[in-house]
């Protein structure tokens, strides 16, 4: 169901195989069935994560890999009840993504031009700070995906969702710099190491460490959902709206494009004390 109706990404499905398996194993260890376990049964198992030293947040993912396993079990008829509503949510801490600042930005992106593979490092990390895309969203680009005038990028997000996003002149240009690079056009905008394939996520990972360094940054402040979280964080600095970036970065739901409201208070902040009359001491 997951793969075939919500069309689920790989490692979501991955994720909900290894959480499900998880919960089959302490269910047999139980003598229960794991489609048969009541809410009683469910807590124990949520408990079980705690005893192990899971964190609150790794139990809130089993919970709704179970949530989500139930109301399937419901809606097929396996069930006539749905023992996981009854289930209170692990209380999460609240903590605010990490992003880059725009000065570390502009040194990534010169570090990423002193690399001996400067035309793929400068093309990819100005693809991922000018739209805020997901670093598999990237890496999956074809290369006629710059067709035409290169104003805008087709994307095909999470659950299959397909959303534009504009490119920027810098992107845009660092992206045909790196196809006119080479000798005959291959299907993927960036490649592997073997051409018909694309880039993986640990080859990306390896180039964005080394720009990191050649930058002067510390690469574990960096990653590609940092540079996510950069982008985000900056265009609400600039006064970008939340529903606008909740539809550039390809969120179902605004409440999860609100974790950048730390920005918008900031802004609000920085907009009283210098326009507010009592703001100005006096």
């Amino acid at each position: 169901m997951m793969a075939a109706e919500r069309g689920a990404a790989k490692n979501t499905l991955l994720a909900y195989t290894a959480d499900l398996d998880a919960f089959d194993r302490y269910a047999a260890a139980e003598g229960a069935s794991a489609a048969r376990m009541d809410a009683e049964g469910l807590r124990g198992y949520l408990a079980s994560l705690a005893d192990q030293g899971f964190s609150a947040r790794t139990a809130a993912r089993h919970l709704s890999a179970l949530r989500q396993f139930h109301r399937f079990l419901l809606r097929e008829g396996v069930r006539e009840d749905d023992p996981s509503g009854e289930l209170d949510s692990p209380r999460l801490p609240k903590t605010l993504p990490k992003y880059l600042s725009e000065t570390e930005v502009d040194a990534l992106l010169a570090g990423a031009g002193a690399l001996k593979q400067a035309p793929v490092a400068i093309a990819a990390l100005e693809i991922l700070y000018a739209t805020g895309m997901r670093v598999s969203e990237v890496l999956s680009l074809r290369a006629r995906a710059l067709s035409g005038d290169g104003m805008v990028l087709m994307i095909r997000g999470k659950g299959g969702k397909d959303r534009m996003v504009p490119l920027s002149d810098a992107a845009r240009d660092a992206a045909l710099a790196l196809l006119a690079t080479r000798d005959k056009p291959g299907i993927w905008l960036f490649p592997g190491r073997d051409a018909r394939k694309a880039m993986t996520r640990q080859g990306f990972a390896l180039v964005l460490k080394q720009a990191a360094l050649a930058g002067g940054l510390d690469p574990a402040r960096v990653s590609p959902h940092v540079l996510r979280h950069s982008f985000a964080s900056h265009m609400l600095a600039r006064g970008a709206d939340l529903r606008s970036l909740q539809m550039l970065l390809g969120h179902a739901d605004i409440a999860t494009t609100q974790i950048y409201t730390h920005v918008l208070a900031e802004r609000l902040q920085k907009l009283v004390a210098a326009h507010h009359p009592l703001a100005r001491g006096g």
